[in-house]
């Protein structure tokens, strides 16, 4: 005979049961989980836009106080800029400084005793003469520092000695002489000295009176010195203008 075992099946120890729900227990079961995802995506995004809101809020807070205080140090910067450009003021001058007193003091030890000196000029560059000072027509060729004579002597022998004593003032590199008119031509051409009045000597007005035989016009050229940064640029070697001109180069 058959053994029939009459225990129902689904209360049968060791066996399997059978399923009830069926498949809807694992579809809300997967619904839950990916529900769970999409919340946790959802904080996570959300905690991350509200860093991001407040890192920029901080990052705008600090843009904000270094405008500020780049705002305070504007007032230096533009201190700094005044102060290196007169320190390059400054220094120019100081490069370009020459030394009148000792060129005067070396031109009054060797003035003969036969020139007197009616006008003269000292200029760094051609274009700062002082007002009403006379002028020598090459002094427009010499771009650094130069001396305007205009003066008389005893004859062209006198301004040839004069000529002579400059170039023992130191730094003295060239000497134009534009012009050097004898008293006998002087004479000649105003018609107002005659016999031996124009042989000997002609009163000139613009040496005080004084009786001389020649007048001249003279510039001295110190070519060796800094030129100032503001004067002109450098132009050709001194050009004899007349046939009268002379350019002595200072030994």
């Amino acid at each position: 005979m058959r053994p029939v075992d009459l225990i129902p099946e689904e209360e049968r120890i060791g066996g399997v049961r059978p399923l009830r729900s069926g498949p809807t227990a694992y579809i809300v079961v997967g619904a839950l989980v990916a529900a769970l995802l999409g919340i946790t995506a959802l904080v996570t995004t959300s905690n991350r836009i509200s860093d991001l809101k407040a890192e920029s809020t901080q990052l705008e807070a600090d843009i904000a106080s270094t405008e500020a205080k780049a705002q305070e140090l504007q007032a230096y910067v533009a201190f700094q800029s005044v102060r290196e450009q007169r320190v390059a003021t400054v220094t120019s001058l100081a490069d370009s400084r020459f030394d009148w007193e000792r060129v005067m003091r070396e031109l009054a030890l060797i003035l003969p005793d036969d020139v007197l000196i009616s006008s003269l000029t000292a200029s760094a560059s051609p274009g700062v003469a002082p007002a009403g000072a006379a002028s020598v027509s090459l002094r427009s060729s010499i771009p650094g520092p130069a001396l305007e004579i205009n003066g008389c002597a005893k004859g062209h022998e006198g301004v040839a000695g004069f000529i002579q004593a400059i170039k023992d003032i130191d730094g003295v590199t060239r000497i134009a002489v534009p012009s050097s008119s004898q008293g006998e031509e002087q004479a000649a051409e105003s018609g107002s000295a005659s016999g031996s009045e124009s042989t000997s000597s002609v009163k000139s007005s613009a040496c005080g009176g004084a009786k001389v035989s020649a007048s001249f016009q003279m510039v001295v050229a110190f070519d060796a010195a800094a030129i100032p940064a503001a004067s002109v640029e450098a132009t050709p070697e001194i050009a004899s203008s007349s046939p009268e001109s002379e350019v002595v180069p200072a030994e």
